[in-house]
């Protein structure tokens, strides 16, 4: 290839990437994530790494909640007050990422989306009730 007609395409104007047609539940969805509801499509890449980032916090979280405080808890005296403070902490962040992902997924139009969105509620309506047990907790 000469070099010609490698800075002819460089110099080539690229079209910007123009959203899908979206349906009226996409839209709303994207609303409600506080993107732009016919925006230009974002990255797949960056959808998939914000979803796999989640999911490793996800998995921390369960690993401390299910597993080390449990066994561990007691042992070093995180029994009482600590624990739920630690529940609610480590939910919050949880439902943090969990959002940040979904904007991602959604910015992108990821084809999993929707399948994500559904999974995604169900774990931060189950991280909620668990927050408020925590509460209930610490009043008492």
């Amino acid at each position: 290839m000469d070099t010609a007609s490698v800075d002819r395409a460089s110099t080539v104007a690229r079209a910007p990437r123009l959203p899908s047609v979206r349906s009226p539940w996409d839209r709303r969805a994207r609303r409600i994530l506080r993107l732009e509801p016919d925006g230009a499509r974002g990255s797949l890449r960056g959808a998939n790494e914000a979803a796999s980032r989640s999911i490793l916090i996800s998995a921390t979280r369960c690993t401390i909640t299910y597993v080390l405080l449990p066994i561990l808890g007691p042992a070093v005296g995180l029994a009482g007050v600590a624990g739920p403070i630690l529940g609610l902490f480590l939910s919050a962040v949880s439902i943090v990422a969990i959002v940040y992902a979904a904007r991602r997924f959604f910015d992108g139009d990821h084809r999993w989306r929707w399948p994500y969105a559904f999974v995604g509620s169900g774990i931060i309506v189950l991280l909620l009730v668990q927050s408020a047990i925590d509460v209930a907790t610490l009043i008492t």
